[in-house]
């Protein structure tokens, strides 16, 4: 999750020539409000402490002088909190400014959709899908995909969110568990024992009660090892053209994870570039207003190949396969071992880890079959036109229209009383 993959991705991007193809923003870092429109602001606190505390510690211990008191470790525990900061989210320098501005970013992508200004928007430094209300999770600290769907919110009826990272979208998913506004879709690796997140179970579809709006509204497709393009992107068309065509948003957010890759670090699938890239461009050709992200990815020139690629669908342009020679780093992509300097090798190939396929036809057809049935609770797409009003709504009118009136009929008493007071002063008032 170090940002070299990302400056992996943006030298190659700027390499082929995809900025001419599209409009660049700078973006504002996210605000402490626009992180609390989800996030707790007891966690946001802590967050933003416990970074100043662990630098202090950096000081101190440049310095020989260790301070048993003043410990990140300590000081969780005297806070009484837990927000799981440890091995899966580390604490580095500046990690709160980090949470800010992959969020701003996001954030300002979603609203160029709303604007209307965009028809697709990127930002491969978002989609950390791991990280809840009031905790950190799997590299995750801020959940920009939530924030950014709130956004979308204001202005679309309904929100599909689509999530091909190899791990489950968690997050994403409960977070809006109970909207039934928002559809969650998750295409990711499956082994409660021994894979994280462990949870995206076929079966699970949001919390199964009558009274709940969201019951229904996520959508799990667990895979096992192995997959391999043909399989991957025939599935993908197949449940996603179904959800999309019984749910009916008015714009979708694409999570493109990258350690869905063959070779991947932690991923376990066989997939190849151009694979992966055809879930974007099924998507694209949908023909809603799209936000992408990026996600995990933890073989950097790999990452750095795909979100090449990936911009390339968006904006419409064809890449050669060959490395353009004065790409920056360059060696980080040459070698048999690291792919000939191409940008579409056979990934399983070259990485050493093809894993061995355990998907069979009869599993596959199972998913589609399992998913579609899951569908049929859907009783259409949401409306939000017409919401209960509270009674006491019109009281609270009625004494607000009071005010108005009472005000207004001040002003007109005001002007009467300084129209009658003009002639104060002058010859002959006393007379008239």
């Amino acid at each position: 999750m170090k940002p070299w993959r990302l400056q992996l991705t943006k030298q190659l991007v700027l390499s082929f020539g995809l900025q001419y193809t599209m409009d660049l923003y700078d973006t504002q870092p996210a605000t402490y409000d626009e992180l609390a429109e989800f996030h707790e602001e007891d966690y946001l606190n802590y967050l933003s402490r416990y970074v100043r505390i662990a630098s202090l510690m950096h000081i101190t211990r440049r310095l020989l002088i260790i301070s048993v008191s003043v410990t990140p470790q300590n000081y969780r525990q005297s806070s009484g909190e837990n927000y799981n900061f440890g091995d899966d989210c580390p604490v580095f320098d500046d990690l709160f400014k980090y949470c800010q501005l992959y969020t701003g970013s996001t954030l300002s992508a979603a609203r160029n959709l709303t604007s209307g200004s965009s028809d697709i928007a990127i930002n491969w430094s978002g989609g950390l899908h791991h990280a809840f209300k009031a905790q950190a999770a799997g590299f995750c600290y801020v959940n920009d995909i939530v924030l950014a769907i709130l956004e979308l919110l204001r202005v679309h009826a309904r929100v599909m969110y689509i999530d091909i990272d190899v791990h489950h979208g968690d997050g994403v998913e409960l977070a809006f568990a109970s909207s039934d506004r928002v559809m969650t879709l998750s295409y990711h690796k499956y082994d409660p024992q021994g894979f994280f997140p462990g949870t995206g179970g076929l079966h699970y579809t949001g919390p199964d009660s009558s009274r709940n709006p969201g019951s229904h509204h996520s959508i799990n497709v667990p895979l096992n090892d192995g997959i391999d393009d043909e399989q991957y992107t025939t599935l993908f068309r197949t449940v996603t053209g179904s959800v999309f065509e019984s749910f009916q948003p008015t714009a979708i957010v694409l999570q493109c994870g990258a350690d869905s890759l063959g070779g991947d670090r932690l991923g376990r699938f066989n997939l190849n570039i151009k694979a992966h890239g055809e879930c974007l461009s099924f998507v694209k050709s949908l023909k809603v207003p799209l936000l992408v992200l990026g996600g995990g990815g933890y073989t950097a020139r790999n990452v750095a190949r795909l979100w090449t690629h990936e911009t390339s669908l968006c904006v419409g342009a064809q890449l050669n396969d060959k490395i353009p020679d004065f790409v920056p780093y360059r060696r980080a992509f040459e070698g048999a071992e690291y792919g000939d300097g191409l940008l579409y090798p056979e990934l399983a190939n070259i990485e050493g880890k093809r894993h061995r396929n355990e998907h069979s036809d009869e599993y596959l057809n199972n998913i589609v079959v399992t998913i579609k049935e899951h569908l049929r609770y859907l009783k259409g797409a949401p409306s939000v036109a017409m919401q209960h009003t509270p009674r006491d709504i019109w009281g609270l009118r009625e004494q607000v229209d009071r005010e108005i009136e009472e005000e207004a009929e001040h002003e007109r008493h005001e002007r009467r009383r300084r129209t009658k007071e003009r002639g104060i002063g002058i010859r002959g008032e006393l007379y008239g």
